[in-house]
């Protein structure tokens, strides 16, 4: 069964996770993944939602203040051995729901055009394609979208 807990960046099981997920951008990303390494630092990341399976962390997701309002969706992962189960759609979801009670009207976040998982994900969650913002405006490899989460 799955639990999901609210936490901060300094939770060891996220840290690990986070181990794990730069590994595998570092590979999908090759010499790409320098410029993202700056914007993905963990330090100071007070919104935090972790996945347990059987009392075993297999997915996170985080957030963080954009601006007035905006929260930003950042270092989701999910173990590859639990892919397909929908963890990141729940994990997602809650976040999107602390937002609310922040109170936040929308959610922004930056994928890869390397990372198709991810894309479907934000597509089937809701999210919309986005002009790129704020570090990715001019990064080919950058996708950003955008969800509205004070409608309905």
């Amino acid at each position: 069964m799955l639990q999901l807990s609210r936490t901060n960046a300094e939770n060891p099981d996220f840290i690990e996770l986070v181990k794990h997920l730069d590994l595998e951008l570092a590979e999908r990303d090759g010499a790409e993944h320098s410029f993202y390494a700056p914007f993905n630092t963990i330090s100071n990341i007070k919104h935090v939602v972790l996945a347990y399976e059987n009392e075993k962390p297999v997915g996170c997701g985080a957030m963080k203040e954009y601006e007035p309002g905006t929260m930003e969706i950042k270092r989701m992962y999910v173990l590859p051995e639990c892919r397909g189960k929908g963890i990141a759609a729940e994990i997602l979801a809650e976040l999107e729901i602390w937002a609310k009670e922040l109170p936040v009207t929308r959610c922004i976040l930056e994928t890869g055009h390397k990372q198709p998982e991810a894309i479907a994900l934000y597509k089937k969650c809701g999210y919309q394609v986005i002009a790129n913002y704020g570090q990715y405006v001019a990064v080919e490899n950058s996708v950003c979208f955008e969800k509205r989460i004070d409608e309905g």
